[in-house]
């Protein structure tokens, strides 16, 4: 399984106060002289520090590490800014920028607004890549720049600077049916957000795979997992340290009151409870005290390494080529405990991948 990545989703609660080590951003290199492959941070303005220039900052303090969002939006970013954004890191990078979209989350909910609906995530998904391939994108049917009655002004959009850069490659975020076939048959990439469960993560690939035969396309598309993952002796005691990000990852699979996806009873009554008594407020930072033991081994994955490679593993099989570590400890925190917690994965998990 040596093709196998592994990438890093950094927690919003650590890195949005930044200490003095943080300041120069030498963590990004901590994860990259550790095996890492990846680093996504959050593009949650109210949450954390501006996106785009934390990202440029970590790739300047690595070489091989790819950086990039986990997630942006379609909201808060003009799809030509967002464009411009990541061939800008793609740029300073060396080639090393993954642009990743979602329907938008806390960045959203922190300035009044609930997710994109579909149709309009869908457009700007296809804009963002053709403004990337350097292609015409048509205006906005508001656009009004003929208002200022100018000798000329443009007819369409696009982004006249690229030359010679590697266009960044997209991925999505999903976890229901619909946007997993937006983000097969429109980005390089799919990015499922469905938790740990063979079954869930099996039917995830299944959309994928049917989109693209509907749409007429190679049905190989990449697809990577977002994983809640503790390595610890005691899964039990595992479980509950995740509990504030698995809250925070489940209540995807039924953002809008309908359950997405399969799952076990339990699960199936857990998860509108989760929902209902999510606090965004603190986003990311508590359990919902709703959470199982049962339920937290359905959608994450908290053991002993050689219970974590088997997961994993059987993740793999199913066409898992990347996987995201989200929520769990992390080796650049200073809480020397939290950070010991995190090297057992790469010491003990990584290298069975590598």
């Amino acid at each position: 399984m040596s093709d196998v990545e592994f990438w890093i989703a950094r927690p919003t609660q650590y890195w949005a106060q930044p200490t003095a080590a943080d300041a120069d951003f030498t963590f990004a290199r901590s994860y990259e002289d550790a095996g890492l492959d990846g680093l996504l941070l959050f593009d949650t303005q109210n949450l954390a520090p501006e996106v785009y220039v934390s990202l440029t900052a970590a790739a300047n303090e690595t070489v091989r590490l790819h950086v990039g969002t986990g997630v942006t939006n379609p909201t808060t970013r003009h799809a030509a800014v967002t464009a411009s954004a990541a061939a800008s890191l793609q740029l300073v990078s060396g080639g090393r920028a993954y642009l990743g979209i979602g329907r938008g989350d806390s960045a959203l909910a922190h300035i009044g607004y609930s997710p994109a609906p579909l149709s309009p995530f869908d457009r700007y998904l296809q804009d963002v890549q053709a403004y990337l391939r350097g292609e015409e994108v048509d205006f906005a049917a508001d656009a009004d720049v003929d208002r200022l009655n100018l000798g000329d002004h443009p007819d369409t959009s696009q982004m006249t600077w690229l030359q010679n850069i590697p266009k960044s490659p997209v991925g999505v975020a999903a976890s229901g049916p619909r946007v997993i076939s937006i983000a097969a048959k429109h980005a390089d990439r799919v990015d499922l957000m469905l938790g740990a469960s063979r079954d869930r993560v099996a039917w995830g690939v299944d959309v994928a795979r049917q989109a693209r035969r509907d749409a007429g396309l190679d049905t190989d598309v990449p697809v990577s997992a977002y994983i809640n993952m503790i390595v610890h002796d005691d899964g039990e005691a595992a479980w509950q340290l995740a509990a504030p990000a698995l809250t925070s990852q489940s209540r995807f699979a039924v953002m809008h009151g309908k359950v997405e996806g399969p799952v076990s009873e339990m699960a199936k009554q857990t998860l509108p409870k989760i929902h209902a008594s999510y606090d965004m407020k603190n986003h990311g930072t508590h359990g919902a005290g709703v959470i199982t033991s049962e339920f937290a081994h359905e959608f994450g994955i908290y053991g002993p390494p050689a219970y974590c490679v088997d997961r994993l593993s059987e993740l793999a099989e199913l066409g898992i080529d990347r996987f995201i570590l989200a929520g769990g400890p992390d080796i650049a925190m200073p809480n020397p405990e939290v950070a010991a917690l995190a090297s057992r994965f790469l010491t003990e998990v990584l290298p069975r991948f590598k």
